[in-house]
């Protein structure tokens, strides 16, 4: 990973750089100014003597006086520390104030002696090897009216800037490097003052990306820095409203897909799931945060379950149909696919909503069984009555002693109508009353309620001499319809006292626990087989047909049982075991 440097590092460099080469035109321009400035001065030293000479030297040129001229020239030399050489129109030297006439070659090959020659003021810098050091020279033309007779030539060392400067230069550079550190202070100061709210601003952004988005950035004085700081917090607050929308709308769909009763999984492409609510969990018993990310393969083990996924995911129109679970116990779902879209053509997955309709398809097979069983419960009766009217109406009448016993048997029949019409009328009134409310209920103890249980029940004990006790616990106060708690219990020791065998106990309890009065109606009788006591209460469910006719009743008198305990907003539940006999077990709030 590349390493990252701060700004301040990085703009640093830049600037003392570019301090660097400032300081370095600066020093060029400032030596160019001072050498022009010397030279400038020197020049006009150099023409000023060279026109003073000029004027003397003019005459005795005019005249022909070459030897006098550098005789005087020579006097000149040490008055004045410029060196001056006298030439005439041909470039001879005719007098030099430092060097003998016989060194000093001839001056017509330079540029400043032909500057002169034509009339004007001729300049020019060159290294001197004797000297060793570079001199300026200026060429200035001896007139005569319209001729050039001669050139008075003028030199001197060139001034350096260094040495132009002569006791100023330690200040000057004091002050160079003065300036130099402040200017690198300066930047120092820039670049952390440029730096410092970019930091700022990557926090700030380190902080948005966290989500927290409540904490604004300050805006700086740079123009461009605090656009960049207002559009922050522009992103921030629009961040903040769309999260708060987007977090709202999660809320809503979460608790919409929570109180849905539909079983609701959505997965993606490779039937992957994504998300599934309380009902699916529930239904499937999974853990929502263990199966998420998993297929539904690996966390749902069922063959017509996976081919409805496949089937949703590849087609692109919703599917329908039913699955079923065999198990213990069975389970029934009717399925919804409904395949997902990218764009026009591409699949995201596919949103599945599963409703458990096993309760409806048990309540259907419930009221089959109802029809057929109420059906077949009617149907006996009266066939036995009408076949034995026929018998009578055949002749049967002219037999006294066989018309009175059919007639018994008629009786009978008719009684046992009248009893199941009884029964189904008390159980719809039942079901009516408590749906409307119209049940009262009182507070009370609960033996009134075992003493007009045992006055019925008791003497029906006594003829198959079996033996029934009570036992009421002390200071249980419930609140219930005496009369139709009466029934209740009145069915159930009935039962016991039906289908218990002679000489055997039956006992009847109420006690107290938590919160709760439970009344128990226990027996010690044939028992009831564990795969009917999910149905005993149904209407007409018999466990043993044949038997229970044979003892009588109507196949109602559980179900009238277990809608007396519902309307006083109880529950019923049994436990029963084939030969150790049964106890059913009434809870009523107390």
């Amino acid at each position: 990973m590349r390493k990252t440097r701060g700004l301040m590092w990085q703009l640093l460099p830049t600037y003392l750089l570019a301090i660097a080469a400032a300081v370095v035109v600066w020093s060029w321009l400032w030596g160019t100014l001072l050498d022009r400035a010397g030279s400038a001065r020197v020049l006009e030293g150099l023409k000023a003597q060279a026109i003073l000479t000029e004027s003397l030297v003019r005459p005795k040129l005019m005249a022909g006086k070459d030897a006098e001229i550098d005789v005087l020239i020579k006097e000149l030399n040490g008055k004045i520390r410029t060196r001056v050489t006298i030439t005439t129109s041909a470039g001879k030297v005719v007098g030099d104030s430092q060097l003998n006439l016989a060194n000093v070659g001839q001056m017509s090959d330079r540029a400043e002696f032909r500057e002169a020659m034509q009339g004007r003021v001729g300049t020019a810098t060159r290294f001197s090897l004797a000297a060793g050091e570079y001199l300026l020279s200026l060429a200035l033309p001896v007139v005569r009216g319209e001729e050039v007779i001669g050139v008075v030539m003028t030199s001197a060392p060139a001034v350096s800037p260094v040495s132009a400067l002569g006791e100023a230069r330690v200040p000057v550079l004091v002050a160079l490097l003065g300036l130099i550190l402040l200017a690198v202070l300066i930047s120092v100061f820039v670049a952390r003052s440029m730096g410092r709210p970019l930091a700022e601003m990557s926090h700030a952004a380190d902080r948005f990306a966290s989500g927290d988005l409540h904490l604004g950035i300050e805006v700086p004085h740079s123009q461009e820095l605090s656009s960049l700081a207002i559009s922050m917090n522009k992103m921030a607050a629009q961040l903040r409203q769309q999260l708060s929308s987007v977090t709202r709308e999660k809320n809503e769909l979460e608790a919409v897909l929570s109180a849905m009763v539909e079983a609701v999984i959505l997965v993606d492409r490779n039937s992957r799931i994504l998300q599934l609510n309380q009902a699916a969990e529930k239904l499937f018993h999974l853990s929502g945060e263990k199966v998420r990310g998993r297929t539904v393969q690996e966390v749902i083990r069922h063959t017509d379950l996976h081919r409805f996924v496949t089937k949703a995911l590849v087609g692109v129109e919703p599917i329908e149909g039913d699955i079923a679970f065999i198990g213990d116990p069975d389970k029934f779902l009717q399925a919804h696919g409904v395949p997902l879209m990218e764009g026009d053509s591409e699949r995201a997955g596919a949103l599945f909503v599963l409703n458990d309709v096993t309760r409806l398809r048990t309540l259907e097979k419930i009221r089959r069984d109802f029809v057929a069983n109420v059906s077949h419960e009617l149907k006996t009766p009266i066939t036995s009555i009408k076949g034995f009217l026929e018998t009578l109406k055949e002749g049967g009448l002219n037999d006294p002693e066989n018309a009175e016993r059919f007639l018994d048997i008629i009786i009978k029949h008719t009684d046992r109508l009248s009893m199941i019409i009884e029964d189904l009328l008390s159980l719809s009134r039942i079901e009516t009353d408590a749906e409307k409310g119209e049940i009262a209920l009182e507070e009370a103890t609960l033996n009134g309620v075992f003493e007009a249980v045992g006055k019925t029940c008791n003497e029906k004990a006594r003829e198959k001499s079996i033996a029934v006790e009570y036992d009421i616990g002390e200071g249980i106060v419930v609140k219930i319809n005496p009369t139709l708690l009466e029934q209740a219990i009145e069915n159930l020791v009935d039962n016991a006292i039906k289908y218990s065998e002679p000489n055997s106990l039956i006992r009847v309890e109420a006690s107290k626990k938590a919160d709760e009065v439970i009344i128990k109606v226990q027996d010690h009788g044939c028992g009831i087989p564990k795969e009917h006591l999910d149905r005993i209460f149904e209407r007409f469910y018999r466990v043993d047909k044949a038997r229970s006719r044979k003892v009588g009743g109507t196949g109602l008198g559980l179900a009238i049982v277990r809608h007396i305990v519902s309307a006083h907003h109880g529950r019923i539940t049994v436990q029963s075991s084939v030969g150790d006999g049964s106890t059913f077990f009434i809870h009523l709030p107390a």
